[in-house]
């Protein structure tokens, strides 16, 4: 239907706005779409691993 195409242009316009002004920073599928098992580099992980002792609490 045409009423369709004209609803989608302003919401992919307004994406590709947003995208450069903020960059890509949201993953393609968040953590409930992935695997279990299967781990992003982007995760916590790195930043518990070399957190200052200072931090330790």
């Amino acid at each position: 239907m045409p009423g369709e195409d004209e609803d989608k242009r302003p919401a992919a316009a307004a994406k590709r706005r947003v995208d450069e002004i903020f960059g890509d920073v949201l993953p393609d599928t968040t953590s409930d779409e992935r695997e279990p098992g299967q781990r992003t580099p982007d995760s916590d992980s790195w930043y518990l691993e070399n957190r200052p002792p200072h931090h330790d609490r």
